[in-house]
């Protein structure tokens, strides 16, 4: 079966038509311009603000104009990640999608579905003749996944809504009332290199098929961390001998638990026997420590042959220490929600060659105090190094208000369809909520969505079933949404 022929298709439909179409962050200009050529096709009114978000109005239906206008919001960009052995083109190339059993996938790639399916559902809803629904503003921000500038830079005088649902969650039975702010600590720090003598051999080192997953949902689930595991291998072979960087890349995107990581070692010749039975017991041990968490998780080593220059070991030392001890993972759990993470650090992207050592890093935490704190233990690391260390992108968290009006009514409307009470909690993701709030003063905002797996990675899939539960609970919110007043 394919993707168009599941139900709802009218759903699945304009996903699909949706992932034809290239949109990685910071370059939405086609998926902008096919948003707003979709909503002038329907003849509704169309608006842009100066940052690029995109909003579509639809009027309410017949004996629906009392009801509250609702924003229904979602982000048009993606996170582009792909297995190094694929194949394509993010710029030129739709995204590959396939069924497999209860699930669709990618081809290799990052699916879309975060947050593809929140805009193909709204786009079901503008596009709809036969759904009950109030006056609805439809919002599609930009750049969601690189800094969140849609958000930031809205122009909520072009909204009118009181009443916002960001389709933007992972699971079909959850609803967030709260969200993880953030910051990007991005660093670089030139080091010195010395010649490669004669007497040098070459090896790399590859780490592949770690899970990774999203920096800020999947941070509790203790995956490893490319970057910091290769790190350490080098670093316990470091103990016994004379193991020296060359080169070293690894992970990529801010928000994405780094899954690959691959580094150039110089080594002496004469301790060759020594490095095989060193790397052979400690990299066995490594992967024997993540097999359960990480069954796919392999380490390869290849000798090659060196460039001219390796950094001094001093130079090595520092760097490898600074790896070693940068803040990554939990920093603090939630003490007033249960199982909530409260604080984390990410080490997203390191890269060792031409003499800089660079690092990019997320630090998230739910409230302000903790994000400063994370950010300052980070930032401190790499200064002790004598790295230049810039943090930006800063954005806030969306503090709970667990007595939302509109809470309540998707609370009740839930349990009446599905007999269960949905799951209420805060999220340790960054959600634009926080955000769009500052825009949106007194707008009552929740967020919930189909579940989807992996994100931000290539394993990312998105529940078949799910999806038809998310739109009938849409259509069914949309029709009982309050009163004006």
């Amino acid at each position: 079966m394919s993707v168009r022929e599941l139900a709802p298709k009218v759903v699945w439909n304009h996903f699909e038509d949706l992932n034809a179409v290239p949109r990685p962050s910071k370059k939405e200009e086609r998926i902008r311009q096919f948003m707003i050529d979709f909503g002038k096709r329907l003849n509704l009114e169309v608006l842009e603000d100066a940052i690029g978000n995109v909003i579509i109005k639809k009027p309410a239906s017949p004996g629906m104009e009392d009801r509250e206008t609702v924003i229904l919001q979602s982000h048009i960009d993606m996170v582009h990640q792909k297995n190094l052995d694929t194949v394509f083109d993010f710029d030129k190339e739709g995204i590959r999608s396939f069924v497999d059993g209860e699930w669709v996938k990618a081809d290799g790639t990052t699916l879309g579905a975060d947050n593809g399916m929140g805009v193909a559902a709204s786009m079901a809803v503008l596009s709809s003749s036969d759904i009950t629904h109030p006056a609805v503003e439809a919002l599609f921000t930009i750049d969601e996944e690189t800094g969140m500038t849609g958000a930031k830079e809205l122009d909520g005088s072009l909204l009118s809504g009181k009443i916002l649902l960001n389709l933007d969650t992972e699971d079909d039975d959850e609803f967030s009332i709260g969200c993880a702010g953030g910051i990007d600590t991005n660093t670089a720090y030139k080091y010195e290199t010395e010649l490669v003598g004669s007497g040098k051999e070459g090896v790399r080192i590859k780490i592949r098929g770690l899970k990774g997953g999203h920096s800020g949902m999947d941070i509790i689930l203790g995956r490893g961390n490319a970057n910091l595991l290769l790190n350490r291998l080098v670093f316990e072979i470091n103990d016994s001998i004379d193991a020296r960087y060359v080169q070293f890349n690894g992970g990529g995107l801010r928000n994405a638990i780094p899954r690959e990581s691959e580094c150039t070692l110089s080594i002496d010749k004469s301790e060759w026997g020594t490095f095989e039975n060193l790397y052979s017991s400690l990299s066995e041990e490594l992967m024997n420590e993540y097999k359960n968490t990480e069954p796919d998780f392999s380490i390869t080593m290849e000798k090659v042959d060196l460039g001219e220059v390796s950094l001094s070991k001093e130079e090595h030392d520092k760097i490898s220490r600074t790896i070693y001890t940068v803040p990554n993972g939990v920093w603090r759990m939630s003490e007033n929600i249960e199982g909530l993470v409260e604080t984390s650090s990410s080490l997203a992207s390191v890269s060792i060659e031409n003499g800089i050592f660079q690092s990019k890093s997320l630090q998230r935490s739910m409230g302000e105090r903790g994000k400063r704190d994370i950010a300052a233990a980070v930032r401190a690391t790499f200064e002790l190094l004598g790295a230049e260390v810039e943090q930006s992108g800063d954005y806030p968290g969306w503090e709970p208000n667990p007595n939302s009006k509109i809470l309540s009514v998707l609370e009740n409307k839930y349990e009446e369809l599905f007999n269960e009470k949905p799951h209420v909690a805060a999220c340790h993701a960054g959600l634009e909520c926080g955000i769009l709030g500052k825009h949106l003063p007194g707008c009552d905002m929740i967020s919930f969505g189909p579940t989807i797996r992996n994100p931000h990675s290539p394993d990312e899939k998105v529940n078949i079933a799910s999806v038809n539960k998310f739109w009938n609970f849409l259509t069914a919110v949309l029709e009982d949404t309050p009163s004006k007043n």
